[in-house]
């Protein structure tokens, strides 16, 4: 099969490699092909991984909250390895995935409560070039979440656009996790609204 990446993947080897790959068949039931591309670089790649679970320790945000400003970010980027990821670690997680499969339409969909509106504009507006996150957007959420969850809840959309931007320009893709785990397709924007 040929690769979809713009950097083929290369054969994960090595001690670390033979662990990673155990790990991402028991995880995801696969390999994803954005490890081997990311394995031309092991240093880059274990050190994300490394900020990555850092990030997931991150406590004062509500989890959903978090889920859904990182399904979001990667909504707005267009990163559909990121959005499949996270909704199959919503799912894995236990956090609520019906309203998770409704992010990528959040504009439309009934489903948010104020406050996750909120949250969801906001990965959306940091994730803009150049951002346009608003005083007020920003008052709202400071008033709603206290000053460390909002800290979180930025550096969260900071890191996710890092990682999204990154398979973007890689062409890095979805590599159908949520179809692993029989969640229905995530919803996706009308065309008017697009």
């Amino acid at each position: 099969m040929a690769s979809s990446t713009r950097v083929p993947a290369t054969e994960i080897t090595g001690v670390y490699g033979t662990l990673l790959t155990a790990i991402s068949r028991k995880m995801f039931g696969q390999v994803p092909e954005a490890a081997g591309v990311m394995w031309h670089h092991p240093a880059v790649f274990k050190d994300s991984m490394r900020f990555g679970r850092k990030v997931d320790k991150w406590h004062r945000l509500d989890p959903n909250l978090a889920a859904f400003a990182a399904m979001a970010t990667a909504a707005e980027i267009g990163c559909s390895f990121c959005l499949d990821l996270h909704y199959f670690l919503t799912h894995n997680h236990g956090l609520d995935e019906v309203k998770a499969r409704e992010v990528p339409r959040w504009r439309q969909s009934t489903a948010f409560t104020p406050l996750e509106r909120r949250v969801l504009e906001y990965a959306a507006a940091m994730s803009q070039t150049p951002p346009a996150v608003t005083d007020e957007l920003s008052a709202a959420l400071l008033a709603d979440l206290g000053p460390a969850a909002l800290v979180e809840l930025t550096a969260r959309i900071g890191a996710m656009n890092m990682s999204a931007r990154g398979n973007v320009a890689l062409g890095i893709r979805s590599a159908e996790f949520s179809a692993s785990c029989d969640l229905p397709p995530l919803a996706v924007p009308s065309v008017a609204s697009a």
